[in-house]
């Protein structure tokens, strides 16, 4: 009876461990098609697909949002396109309130998402939340303005991101030499946040010194 018990009990954490996955997934992609679709409500009453076809297409505002995007993108890309978007920054940096806002953004968009932009550096280990404890932090870039004359040494810009939900967590200024580098890829780390530390990355295949502080300034 007990074998029996135990065999059913494993059966159905297998199939737990294929459903939950699917199901989140799902669900994730439900919200984002469903969000897009909001775009419809931007267009004309008398435009809206509903309304012209007679019934409702679930999923017609992602396609249309991101064909979009994908049209702005193909355009700016030329030379005529480029100018335009130089233009339109320009215009948009001289409203009060809405150009310090937008050039803001524009620049943390620009590094994130840009092919060339270089947001998460390196990953990176620290002490956090307290000296007893580590945590894997992403080198972001060194401290500057008039942060760097209130810092006794050398420091490191390092964001320290939240489990499972890497969008969010905390930018921290720490001492350099406090800093160990990790021979990891940003994107195993991520995956290593992510998944709490289930999902560990691979030791890498020759071992160097155990602990080393990050590169010297950037």
């Amino acid at each position: 009876m007990t074998t029996k018990k135990t065999t059913l009990k494993s059966v159905f954490a297998t199939g737990l461990l294929v459903l939950v996955p699917l199901a989140i997934t799902l669900w994730v992609i439900g919200l984002v098609i469903g969000t897009m679709d909001q775009t419809l409500l931007l267009l004309p009453e008398s435009w809206q697909p509903e309304r012209l076809f007679g019934f409702h297409l679930p999923g017609l505002g992602a396609v249309l949002t991101l064909a979009f995007i994908f049209v702005v993108g193909l355009l700016t890309q030329n030379f005529v396109g480029q100018k335009l978007v130089e233009w339109w920054n320009v215009i948009v940096r001289h409203i009060p309130v809405v150009g310090p806002l937008y050039t803001s953004v524009k620049q943390v968009s620009d590094t994130l998402l840009s092919s060339s932009g270089n947001a998460f550096r390196k990953a990176l280990l620290i002490r956090y939340p307290h000296s007893g404890s580590y945590t894997i932090g992403f080198l972001t870039g060194i401290p500057g303005g008039d942060v760097v004359n209130h810092l006794t040494e050398e420091h490191v810009s390092v964001y320290v991101p939240t489990t499972p939900n890497p969008t969010s967590g905390f930018f921290l200024m720490v001492p350099r030499s406090e800093v160990i580098e990790l021979d990891m890829s940003v994107d195993a780390a991520l995956k290593y946040i992510v998944s709490m530390g289930v999902v560990a990355p691979s030791m890498p295949q020759a071992q160097a010194a155990p602990r080393r502080p990050v590169d010297p300034p950037l």
